[in-house]
């Protein structure tokens, strides 16, 4: 059951037209995410038992920020850094023989424990792990999905490394090898495509090919950023295309 309603989603994305589907199915994660936190939540004491324990990472904070709910976040944060401030002070009444801020110590400890927890990443990263499980799951048992997949228009590099990581505990034997060379077949393919765009973009700059046309070297740049960084952009998100 929990297949069908993951598979959902998974099957939207790979119907877009995009450089990466597994982008655009962690995009609306995070943003689903980061709604959720600035949603009513925020006001359920177990849920800021939870944020004040995790804190947010540096670019989920400024994500926060961008949806404007300044009172939900100033709540959040207040009794986060009263978490934090307390059991610092707590820490720092008994540090370890050498300084406080001696390598090791309780402090340095808790500081750098800190900064590695994030509510939202959390939230993410299990929904995230759940819908890869599903697209290798749909393309073990799905003939029409299989097609849509090899029909695509490939991966980023992080998401094209995180398929072939994790088909080799999914499948085996045939199955796996299949996985393994039509998605590096459908990565370098569109690579080499996005590629090429990027060197015509770079020719147009050069006077020889003023009056050739554009192609699609236009938005080259914006996708291989996509290509490479997994950045897909924001305003993708309202027009249900990648790129205008």
């Amino acid at each position: 059951m929990a297949e069908k309603i993951y598979a959902i989603p998974v099957n939207d994305a790979f119907e877009k037209d995009c450089e990466c589907p597994v982008c655009l199915m962690y995009r609306d994660i995070e943003a689903d995410a980061i709604s959720f936190t600035l949603g009513p939540s925020y006001m359920d004491d177990r849920f800021r038992l939870q944020t004040d324990k995790l804190g947010f990472c540096k670019n989920h904070m400024q994500m926060l920020y961008d949806k404007e709910n300044r009172l939900g976040l100033a709540l959040m944060m207040k009794t986060h850094m009263e978490k934090t401030n307390r059991e610092i002070e707590a820490l720092a009444k008994n540090p370890l023989k050498g300084g406080l801020f001696k390598k090791g110590s309780p402090v340095v400890d808790y500081v750098k424990n800190l900064q590695s927890t994030c509510f939202v990443c959390d939230r993410v990263k299990d929904l995230y792990d759940r819908y890869i499980y599903t697209i290798l799951y749909l393309y073990k048992t799905d003939d029409k999905f299989r097609e849509k997949y090899k029909k695509c228009k490939g991966f980023c590099t992080g998401h094209f490394g995180r398929l072939l990581q994790d088909a080799s505990g999914e499948m085996s034997g045939k199955m796996l090898d299949e996985f393994v060379k039509v998605t590096t077949d459908i990565y370098l393919e569109n690579m080499r495509r996005v590629e090429d765009d990027v060197q015509w973009f770079i020719n147009k700059f050069d006077y020889n090919y003023h009056d050739a046309p554009w192609k699609e070297a236009k938005t080259a740049v914006v996708r291989a950023m996509t290509k490479l960084n997994s950045i897909v952009p924001p305003e993708e998100k309202k027009s249900n295309k990648i790129y205008d």
